[in-house]
């Protein structure tokens, strides 16, 4: 059982860092540092958003508006947080 719960720790650590590169990525298209014309960058592009748009689209949905501010990948990382901490304060002292 501890392995599972291992296991889902690493995932939700990967989405982690997956939603971090996606908003430096969506600031370095922001500010033109980066082209998106460039066909990897493109792909790597389309990859972190096909990964995290399906979780971010409901979170966005329930958010208010705040002038083209989005802080739907706060609300996530709130999630992500509270989701490791009942892993392992909760579910992994009792695993065998």
């Amino acid at each position: 059982m501890r392995i599972v719960l291992d296991v889902i720790l690493i995932a939700l650590q990967f989405y982690w860092w997956l939603v971090i590169v996606m908003i430096i990525m969506s600031w370095l298209f922001a500010f033109n540092v980066i082209n998106g014309q460039n066909q990897f960058i493109a792909t790597v592009w389309r990859m972190v958003t096909a990964l995290t748009e399906p979780v971010l689209k409901p979170i966005r949905r329930f958010m208010p508006n705040l002038s083209g501010v989005d802080i739907s990948p706060l609300v996530l990382f709130l999630g992500i947080y509270v989701l490791q901490r009942i892993i392992t304060d909760y579910l992994y002292p009792y695993a065998l």
